[in-house]
């Protein structure tokens, strides 16, 4: 099955702002219920074990396309709870998009706001406003699908760069069973969220492509795991004597 970019309507610049918030709140249900956040805090806990707690020191994460934020959010509650002082900056390219963010995070409590920070920017020129490093670890969740490979690879670059400690990279699957099981799971939502969905699976990566891409651009000591019964796998890049 041959992997297709046919744009997506949450993309366009001028998408109604009530489509785009119907769209992002079904990305929150399906990164709540359904891997994308799990997929990512499995690899913080693990790695949170060379952290230093709350009141010692702080870690910090970039999220990479944000979204609504609703990644970050979850990754700082987990984090507050764990007893630690995880710090995420969100950075969108999307205007309407950052906007939503702003207010999902707004209706945070206030120790989970306090950590987090909303910034516009350009997924494929981060490097020219943040120093290689300027992050321990950099993330990008449902988003290096929406790029042909070459710009996929180069946001893989500018995260590897971006991150001194580790890099995931959070994403669909790509197979004729998961198309047929994103058209059945959105199943009476909005027009948007039915060809969103479909568009962004058969825009996905196969296991062979995403570790194919990874060995391109030199990222090091690459896990690739596939979250179980679903279309959605991590791809987590961790730098050598990170942590410990």
């Amino acid at each position: 099955m041959p992997r297709v970019l046919v744009g997506e309507m949450m993309d366009a610049p001028d998408v109604p702002r009530d489509q785009l918030a119907r769209s992002l709140g079904y990305l929150r249900f399906v990164n709540a219920r359904l891997g994308g956040a799990g997929a990512l805090l499995s690899h913080l806990k693990r790695w949170s074990r060379a952290w230093p707690k709350a009141g010692q020191g702080f870690v910090t994460m970039i999220d990479v396309a944000t979204g609504s934020a609703d990644i970050p959010v979850a990754a700082r509650r987990w984090a507050l709870g764990a007893g630690y002082d995880l710090r995420i900056t969100g950075v969108d390219i999307h205007k309407a998009t950052l906007a939503e963010a702003e207010a999902y995070v707004g209706g945070q409590p206030a120790d989970v706001r306090r950590g987090i920070s909303i910034e516009r920017g350009d997924a494929l020129r981060l490097t020219e406003r943040f120093a290689d490093g300027a992050f321990d670890y950099a993330h990008a969740g449902l988003f290096l699908h929406h790029l042909q490979d070459v710009e996929a690879m180069t946001a893989l670059r500018i995260m590897d760069r971006l991150a001194s400690r580790a890099v995931v990279w959070n994403d669909l699957v790509r197979s004729p069973l998961c198309v047929l099981v994103a058209r059945a799971a959105v199943i009476g939502q909005p027009l948007i969220v039915r060809h969103d969905a479909v568009a962004s699976v058969r825009a996905g990566f196969t296991r062979a492509e995403a570790l194919a891409m990874a060995g391109r651009v030199g990222l090091p000591r690459v896990r690739w795991r596939r979250e179980p019964l679903l279309h959605r796998f991590t791809l987590a890049s961790e730098k050598p004597g990170a942590h410990g």
